[in-house]
């Protein structure tokens, strides 16, 4: 049979019942009741719409809601309002179970298990990561992004929508997504097994859902580049070019990779290549006009021993930023009284976890931030 014809025949008496309920509504019909099909033949009026069921935010979606809104009367940009607001777009995680060797303290995905040998399969632990790790791993809340934010936004960066933004040494997929979920395409950028493993399944990457309150035809995007980068050419290939916005937050710090005294190896960031080949790679994984911001959170340097941790200062000078080609817009500068605004508003000096008991006597900040010249 020919649809076409059939369809059509179908249109009109569609059109025509159509055009008999405008009549019937003109004529004061709309609100007839609904007929009775349970055989008693009674009239009774339609039943009204069930209401959606809105569940309350587990325990860690509300402490993130809490956080940015202590947080909010400290946002100094509108970029890092949106960034604070998005929280409320969140989805809900179950927790995961990954597995660690006990000895080497290497993490595996269950995936990566499976492909193990039963000799080293037989060495690991199983150790489950609830939504709190998922959203605060091991480093704390992803809102202290929100302080890096309104530093670049004052230096132009105004608007993530579109823009390629990557994190050296990400250590957590929260302000990923929220940097995302505001249409930015943002790369993670960590050697941590412990990330690898988990944040393993497929929704953690690839497209982001627009953040409730985020500008129309934003869709932003979460790749995970998990190895060292930029010693690995296949890192390089991975990370890829076209940055609009370099981030490293408690990474490039002067105690992790130049240490002035000899520290543990595991607390050591080896970028396995030379001060030259480091600044030049990321150079030309920047834009013209695209900026690398390191913000560095401290604690109290030790007066006996050295703590690696403490030295927040930039491993590399001024003039080694200025012979790669950057410009200059801040070197090592203290930022002492907002992160303790910000360890206030979060409540690190409360927070077990956090252990920060005396914020004006053991937490300091310094950043500095550079940029290819250009547009």
């Amino acid at each position: 049979m020919n649809w076409q014809p059939f369809s059509q025949i179908r249109l009109r008496r569609v059109l025509t019942l159509v055009g008999m309920c405008g009549l019937l509504a003109a004529a004061g019909c709309s609100t007839a009741p609904v007929r009775d099909r349970t055989g008693g033949g009674e009239a009774r009026p339609a039943a009204p719409p069930t209401p959606p069921v809105e569940r309350a935010p587990s325990a860690t979606l509300q402490r993130l809601a809490d956080e940015a809104a202590a947080l909010t009367p400290l946002s100094r940009s509108s970029l890092s309002a949106r960034f604070l607001a998005a929280t409320r777009s969140l989805p809900p995680v179950a927790s995961r179970t990954v597995y660690m060797n006990e000895v080497s303290r290497e993490y595996f995905s269950p995936a990566a298990k499976a492909n193990l040998p039963a000799a080293a399969q037989s060495k690991l632990a199983e150790v489950t990561l609830d939504e709190y790790r998922y959203y605060y791993t091991k480093y704390g809340s992803p809102l202290a992004y929100m302080r890096p934010l309104d530093l670049v936004y004052a230096q132009g960066f105004t608007d993530t929508g579109g823009k390629l933004i990557a994190d050296l040494g990400y250590g957590g997929i929260g302000h990923l997504r929220l940097l995302a979920s505001l249409g930015a395409h943002v790369t993670g950028i960590d050697p941590d097994s412990y990330l690898n493993a988990l944040y393993s399944e497929r929704q953690d990457q690839g497209n982001v859902p627009p953040a409730r309150d985020a500008r129309r035809g934003t869709s932003g995007s979460i790749t995970l580049a998990h190895g060292f980068w930029p010693k690995d050419a296949k890192m390089i290939e991975r990370v890829g070019q076209g940055f609009d916005l370099i981030l490293s937050k408690n990474t490039l710090k002067k105690g992790y990779v130049k240490p002035e005294r000899k520290i543990d190896k595991r607390q050591m960031v080896e970028l396995g290549v030379s001060d030259e080949v480091f600044l030049k790679t990321v150079f030309n994984t920047l834009n013209p006009g695209g900026m690398l911001m390191i913000y560095n959170i401290s604690p109290k340097q030790q007066e006996k021993g050295y703590n690696p941790q403490a030295d927040g200062r930039s491993p590399y000078t001024r003039e080694q930023y200025e012979k790669a080609g950057f410009t200059v817009l801040a070197y090592n500068t203290g930022d002492d009284a907002a992160v303790r605004d910000m360890g206030r508003a979060l409540r690190w000096d409360r927070n077990a976890k956090d252990e920060v008991s005396d914020l004006e006597g053991s937490l300091f900040a310094m950043y500095t931030l550079v940029r290819r010249p250009g547009r």
